[in-house]
C-alpha cells in the first residue's frame, strides 16, 4: 500500500475535519450557554463546555494521527484550527470594532470555508530539508524568550491572584504596571511579543512540512495558539479597550463583568480562548526545555519526565487561573 503523502488537501479529505471543528466551535459554546442560562451549570453545561475545548484540541490529534498520511495542507490547517479560540474571540472584537450588521458567527463560517478550500487547493509539498526553520532564527526565538519570561511570570502570577479577589488582583497589577506600562519598558515590551509571533509563524509553517512526533507537535501548536493569542489580545487590549473605549483593561474587563465569564452569550468564548492560552504558554516553554536538555546530552528519560511534570503543572495552573476568572474564591 502506498504511503505518499498528497501534494495539497485534495488527495486528504483530513484537511476538512479542522474545518468542521472550527464552523462547529460557535455553535457549541452556544448550546453551553443555553443550557447554563436555563438550568445553571448543570452536567449537560458542563458536558458542552468539554465539548468546546474538545474541537480545537481535535485538531492537535489530527495532526498525530497517522501522520505519515496527512497532506502538509492538513497538516498546517489543523494548527490554524488550534487557535480557534482566540480568532474567534478576535473576529467577535473586530466585528464590534466595525460595527458589522452581519454576526461574527456567519463571517466566521465564511472564512473558514473559504480557508478550507484554499488550503484545498493549494500546493504545498515541501522538501525534506526545508523543515527546519533557519537555526539564527531559532535562537533569536529562544533569547526573546527568556527576556519575555520575566513578564510572563508577574502575568500569571497575577492572574492568579484572582482567586483572592479583585482587590488583590488589582495591587498586585498596579505594581507590576510601574514597570511593565513604563514609556521604556512597554514598548521594547510588545517589539519583543509581535517578534515572537512573526518568528514563531514562521518556524511553525517550516517544521509542519514533514510528520511530527508527540512533543514537536505540541511544541508547534502551542507557538501558532501563542501567536493568535498574543495578536488577539493587544487587540482587544490596545486597540478596542484603551484607544477605541478608553475602558480599563482591569479585572472587571477581563472578567467581562458584570454578567460574567459563564452566563454571558458573548464572554463564554473567553473561556476556552484564557484557558488554552494559560497552558499552552508554559507547555510551549516547557518544550522548549525539553528540546534544550537534549541538545545538551541529558538522559532522553529525564528529559521526557521534566517535560510531562511541566505538562501537568501547566495544567493545574491553567486550571486554577480559570477558576479565578469564573469567579472562584480561596
Amino acid at each position: 500500500m502506498s504511503t505518499e503523502v498528497p501534494a495539497n488537501g485534495r488527495g486528504d479529505p483530513a484537511l476538512w475535519l479542522p474545518v468542521a471543528a472550527a464552523l462547529l466551535y460557535p455553535w457549541v459554546l452556544g448550546a453551553f450557554h443555553g443550557a447554563a442560562a436555563t438550568g445553571g451549570l448543570t452536567l449537560v453545561a458542563g458536558a458542552w463546555l468539554a465539548i468546546a475545548f474538545a474541537l480545537p484540541l481535535s485538531c492537535l490529534a489530527l495532526v498525530l494521527f497517522r501522520p505519515e498520511r496527512r497532506s502538509v495542507a492538513a497538516r498546517r490547517l489543523a494548527f490554524v484550527g488550534l487557535t480557534a479560540p482566540p480568532l474567534f474571540v478576535l473576529t467577535g472584537v473586530l466585528t464590534g470594532l466595525l460595527h458589522s450588521p452581519v454576526k461574527d458567527v456567519w463571517i466566521w463560517s465564511v472564512l473558514w470555508i473559504g480557508l478550507g478550500l484554499a488550503s484545498a487547493l493549494a500546493k504545498s509539498a515541501q522538501a525534506e530539508h526545508q523543515a527546519r526553520p533557519w537555526p539564527r532564527l531559532r535562537i533569536a526565538h529562544g533569547v526573546a524568550a527568556v527576556l519575555i519570561l520575566l513578564f510572563v511570570t508577574f502575568h500569571l502570577f497575577n492572574h492568579l491572584t484572582g482567586l483572592l479577589g479583585p482587590e488583590t488582583h488589582a495591587r498586585v497589577m498596579k505594581l507590576g504596571r510601574l514597570v511593565y506600562r513604563s514609556p521604556f519598558v512597554e514598548p521594547i515590551l510588545v517589539a519583543l511579543l509581535l517578534f515572537q509571533v512573526l518568528g514563531g509563524i514562521t518556524m511553525a509553517y517550516r517544521y509542519s512540512a514533514r510528520p511530527l512526533d508527540l512533543a514537536r507537535a505540541i511544541q508547534v501548536g502551542s507557538g501558532a495558539y501563542l501567536a493568535a493569542f498574543i495578536l488577539t489580545h493587544m487587540n482587544s487590549a490596545f486597540v478596542s479597550a484603551r484607544m477605541v473605549h478608553r475602558i480599563q483593561t482591569d479585572w472587571a474587563w477581563a472578567t467581562g463583568a458584570p454578567e460574567g465569564l459563564l452566563r454571558d452569550a458573548w464572554n463564554i468564548r473567553l473561556v476556552p480562548h484564557y484557558a488554552l492560552g494559560a497552558f499552552f504558554v508554559v507547555a510551549h516553554l516547557v518544550c522548549g526545555l525539553r528540546q534544550v536538555l537534549l541538545a545538551h546530552g541529558v538522559r532522553r528519560e529525564l528529559a521526557d519526565g521534566v517535560w510531562g511534570a511541566g505538562l501537568a503543572g501547566a495544567a493545574a495552573l491553567s486550571a486554577a487561573i480559570t477558576a479565578g476568572l469564573c469567579g472562584l474564591r480561596l
